[in-house]
């Protein structure tokens, strides 16, 4: 370190030295460069040994006074702590780089699948002075690359003592941030509703459904259509029951009109539970009853003309082995109102965001 009658130690673990005095000397941050409408980023990066002509160039920044890294054994610089913090933030399915930019480094899925947070464990985390983490909402679906969260130790320097005290915590509540992911699933759909099964209109439901479960890696091993006849919905329920079956869909006959009878086809069919109704709109008439550790979907007709409905919110979940119950269907009610705007931007706004 450049030692002048200039040179003054500061709080931190730095000295303060001038620009001229730090030929020579290796920069404690990156210097970061602003040309607006331009460029934002760093001009110098941290480590880098100042030279002669960089001098009239790091003046141009505005930087008069550089600062050289004097650290105790009880201080962590910004880029070593970030790595400590994001190590132990990072649970199954997360990954992140080893090169932090100004303290900071970012989470990423390591693959697709749904996002879960320890929404307790980080609103402790960010509780503790001199780091923090800002994340995506949990149980969202993610991709492979996605970034969910960033991290960051605030100061230059960080006190020892914090810094353990922050990855502590994570490790304690481990896994604050993981991916679950989307175990293959056998999948069987029921359409109901006599006007279909007599041919009077043409099915929408299957495409529908199909394009959804698409776009998480599954699809229908088959379908069938049937009448609004109780016994016969029941039948097939045990049916698909009894062939390998991960997951029934059911369609149609969700409403209350008398002739609906497909949640009473279902319990028919022999279930442990049956949920009717969630607070989502679209969604309302959702049912959702399980049969052992398989879970049997009943989509409303709201399915049909909405683009995003409660079958969006629970599908990701339900693929990823999650099983949901009446106080989750509830928890959605923070989220669960679809604006209906002209062009649907979801998974990309509020809907569905219950921030638990």
């Amino acid at each position: 370190m450049c030692q002048s009658r200039h040179a003054r130690r500061i709080n931190g673990g730095m000295t303060k030295i001038t620009v001229e005095e730090a030929v020579g000397t290796r920069l404690a941050h990156d210097i970061t460069e602003i040309r607006p409408g331009e460029f934002k980023g760093p001009s110098f990066r941290r480590g880098h040994k100042v030279q002669e002509q960089d001098v009239c160039r790091l003046m141009r920044l505005g930087k008069r006074h550089l600062y050289v890294l004097d650290l105790g054994a009880d201080q962590v610089h910004e880029d070593d702590a970030v790595v400590e913090l994001a190590t132990a933030l990072a649970g199954p399915g997360i990954t992140f780089g080893r090169k932090p930019s100004e303290g900071k480094l970012q989470l990423t899925a390591a693959y697709t699948g749904l996002l879960k947070i320890n929404t307790d464990a980080l609103v402790a985390f960010n509780m503790i002075a001199d780091v923090m983490c800002a994340a995506m909402h949990s149980n969202v679906p993610v991709s492979r690359g996605q970034i969910v969260a960033g991290t960051r130790a605030i100061p230059l320097v960080i006190d020892r003592s914090v810094l353990d005290r922050a990855v502590a915590l994570a490790r304690e509540q481990a896994p604050v941030f993981s991916v679950k992911y989307y175990p293959l699933k056998k999948i069987r759909l029921l359409i109901t509703g006599n006007e279909v099964y007599d041919g009077l209109i043409e099915d929408r439901f299957e495409s529908i459904v199909n394009q959804k479960l698409t776009a998480f890696g599954a699809s229908l091993l088959e379908t069938v259509f049937l009448p609004d006849d109780a016994r016969r919905i029941a039948d097939t329920v045990k049916r698909f029951a009894a062939s390998d079956t991960d997951m029934i869909i059911t369609t149609g006959g969700m409403s209350v009109d008398p002739d609906d009878v497909t949640r009473h086809g279902i319990r028919q069919a022999g279930v442990d539970t049956l949920y009717y109704g969630s607070a989502v709109l679209p969604g309302a008439m959702f049912q959702l009853a399980y049969r052992g550790e398989m879970p049997i979907v009943g989509i409303p007709a709201c399915a049909l003309y909405h683009q995003t409905t409660i079958f969006d919110l629970v599908l990701p979940r339900l693929l990823a082995g999650e099983r949901l119950d009446d106080r989750d269907l509830a928890r959605f009610a923070v989220g669960g109102l679809c604006l209906d705007c002209p062009v649907c931007r979801y998974p990309a706004c509020p809907m569905g965001k219950t921030g638990c």
